[in-house]
């Protein structure tokens, strides 16, 4: 039983799993955007966000703590410079997961989990939507069927000359 177990370990030992976390949150943030299974993505989703969080204060205490959680170097400059910049404003909330379905081969729910402030799709204002046209009643309908039928006249054929 798993009474108070909050961490979901992914079936793996300790350091394969934080192994695994690191380059996901790695690769999340140089790539602002990863597919994963669904399990995996909420596992990183914890992983990742008291790391952005820490990234709000360019401290050298707080790049060497990231650094020891993400082990590189670039990723971290990433990170410092330009995501830092992005969330400065936000609470918290800084990874959205949006489930994609189920992989083919094993039947496993993917997920696409990526950076809030990136995706342009979401952060443009949304249009209003136009009033749907609708039928209230039959009465029009009746009105368009009734419309008069011009005729046009037959033309007759002509005898032939033998």
């Amino acid at each position: 039983m798993r009474h108070g177990c909050k961490v979901n370990h992914l079936s793996r030992t300790h350091a394969h799993r934080v192994a695994m976390l690191s380059n996901m949150a790695t690769s999340l943030i140089m790539e602002k955007r990863i597919e994963t299974t669904l399990a995996k993505a909420k596992a990183l989703r914890v992983y990742v966000e008291p790391i952005i969080n820490r990234s709000k204060e360019d401290t050298t205490n707080n790049r060497r703590v990231v650094f020891s959680y993400l082990h590189s170097k670039e990723a971290v400059n990433e990170l410092f410079r330009e995501i830092s910049q992005k969330v400065a404003n936000r609470p918290g909330g800084y990874t959205r997961i949006l489930k994609t379905g189920i992989r083919h081969g094993d039947n496993s729910a993917m997920a696409i989990i990526e950076l809030v402030d990136y995706n342009e799709n979401m952060l443009k204002p949304i249009a209003e939507k136009k009033a749907k046209a609708t039928r209230r009643s039959r009465a029009k309908k009746a009105e368009t069927a009734e419309t008069p039928v011009v005729e046009t006249p037959a033309v007759e054929e002509t005898p032939k000359a033998e």
